[in-house]
């Protein structure tokens, strides 16, 4: 009795049968158990409950791993006559609580780590390990059982959030649904048409506000579903779509900002560029079309037409497009010693430096001061980099960094105000009540500098005016979705790209 008190209390689920033998041995551990006779069960087909056996069968039971050994339980159970002549169940058998379920071969504890497996690992990886938990598995049984996992009750939110990712990227595209509020996964959707998020949305009724990205398909989804219901446009879309047009105007102006770095190395490509901006706009000037220029210099009209749009040569200018190296930290000991000495050879500047502590190559240090780097008055700056310090709090950057922002966004009236506008623009990005009035001044205010790409980012903001001013001026966003996208990376890179959409969209929903 004393050994059935510890093993019950040891494995809980064996506490409604009797246990009449434990044998553990060649790595592994059977329990032989039996129900008790004349208790009564219910019948799943009727409901009444029967106490009437007609035989006993006994069935093999997997169990969860009891020091390091699988274990293996022989369950006696009965059969039993259905005492309700109405039944459509002549004879069924008993279920053990927390023991057996109806077709399974295992208990439901290891059911349930097996499906914690399989929803995390899936196939190959999860059926690997299994094998450290005693357990052995095929890969295709592992998604049997992941496919077999009930999906969670699908629950209408208040706020959507809405976005689509890569089944496979450039050519096939799925959408999520997520609660925005809770972040919890609500709906896949096999491909991201207006068609089909419409008629999902019409479907299912109790939706009050959308959040989603730019995309015009989803957009005209919901105003086609649900005209009533506001759309909320995702702040972080707005700054990143901000930063693409100020990438863009960098690059316009670098022949302003660019000066502050080292001279560009890129003369022959410099001279030709300017040759041919005095090519098209002289043809220009005489009347000639745009496409007969392109004919007459034997250029492609695009190119044609970008530098038809500029009106000064100096803004084709590109700036250097350096990154930061390993000679950097030793670039003020370099500028020193060839002041000292102008003769001083590379060979024995590349000793001393790597006495300092440099780990570089000789064709590294060759190419630095090939491109005039160490006689420069500051570090290069590429054009990403300067959108980076242009889009960064100011508090947050270095002393240097802000001394090299203002440097840089000193170099023309343009460049400064590019910059307080991005500053009154991140303003906007914490939500208030009063943000579509800020809105409507800070466009106001952008359009009167000669800012091109900047006026295009507030058309887009025009063309989509209500959802943006819901965006600015509303606690909600799609932050949620994007997480849910990059958990979904992971699957997807987990999964080899391939499993088919009803298995993606098994553990999308269930992790």
């Amino acid at each position: 009795m004393a050994c059935d008190v510890e093993l019950t209390a040891l494995l809980p689920h064996l506490a409604s049968v009797l246990v009449e033998a434990v044998e553990a041995g060649e790595g592994l551990v059977r329990i032989t158990v039996r129900t008790a006779a004349g208790v009564s069960v219910i019948c799943p087909g009727c409901g009444q409950e029967s106490a009437w056996e007609h035989s006993r069968y006994v069935r093999h039971v997997a169990d969860e791993a009891i020091g390091g050994s699988p274990v293996l339980i022989d369950v006696s159970v009965r059969r039993l006559y259905c005492e309700n002549s109405d039944c459509s169940k002549t004879t069924f058998a008993e279920q053990v609580p927390g023991l057996t379920v109806r077709y399974q071969r295992r208990t439901p504890a290891l059911q349930k780590v097996i499906a914690s497996v399989a929803t995390a690992l899936a196939g190959r990886a999860g059926a690997r390990l299994l094998v450290h938990l005693h357990q052995t598995l095929s890969w295709a049984s592992m998604l049997t059982c992941l496919l077999r996992i009930p999906l969670p009750t699908l629950v209408v939110p208040a706020v959507l959030g809405v976005d689509d990712f890569a089944l496979r990227r450039g050519h096939r595209y799925a959408t999520i649904l997520i609660n925005a509020e809770t972040r919890e996964r609500v709906e896949v959707l096999p491909d991201r048409k207006s068609e089909t998020l419409t008629a999902w949305l019409r479907t299912h009724p109790g939706v009050e506000a959308v959040c989603r990205d730019g995309a015009a398909g989803y957009a005209q989804a919901v105003t086609d579903a649900l005209p009533q219901v506001p759309q909320i446009t995702d702040r972080w879309h707005l700054w990143h779509n901000l930063g693409e047009a100020v990438l863009k105007e960098v690059h316009a102006h670098a022949g302003c900002w660019a000066k502050c770095g080292p001279p560009s190395q890129a003369r022959v490509r410099e001279e030709t560029t300017r040759e041919r901006w005095h090519q098209v706009h002289a043809l220009l000037d005489q009347g000639v079309g745009l496409l007969d220029c392109a004919r007459r210099l034997q250029l492609a009209l695009n190119t044609v037409k970008r530098y038809a749009r500029v009106p000064e040569p100096e803004q084709l200018k590109k700036a250097p497009q350096y990154r930061p190296t390993l000679v950097d930290p030793y670039r003020d000991h370099l500028r020193r010693r060839r002041e000292e000495d102008p003769a001083v050879s590379v060979r024995q500047l590349l000793q001393e430096i790597k006495k300092r502590g440099y780990q570089g190559s000789s064709n590294l240090l060759y190419r630095y001061i090939n491109q005039g780097r160490v006689e420069s008055d500051r570090p290069a700056v590429s054009p990403r980099r300067l959108k980076g310090l242009l889009c960064t709090e100011p508090e947050q950057l270095k002393d240097k960094d802000r001394e090299l922002l203002t440097a840089l966004t000193g170099a023309c009236p343009e460049m400064t105000a590019l910059a307080g506008h991005i500053r009154s623009f991140a303003a906007l990005l914490t939500p208030a009540a009063d943000n579509a009035r800020h809105l409507e001044e800070w466009i106001s205010q952008v359009r009167e500098d000669d800012l091109p790409h900047l006026h295009a980012f507030t058309r887009g903001l025009e063309r989509d005016h209500d959802a943006v001013v819901n965006g600015l001026t509303l606690p909600f966003h799609n932050g949620g979705t994007e997480g849910v996208n990059t958990k979904t990376k992971l699957i997807k890179r987990q999964m080899y790209g391939r499993a088919g959409f009803r298995l993606l969209r098994h553990r999308i929903l269930l992790n």
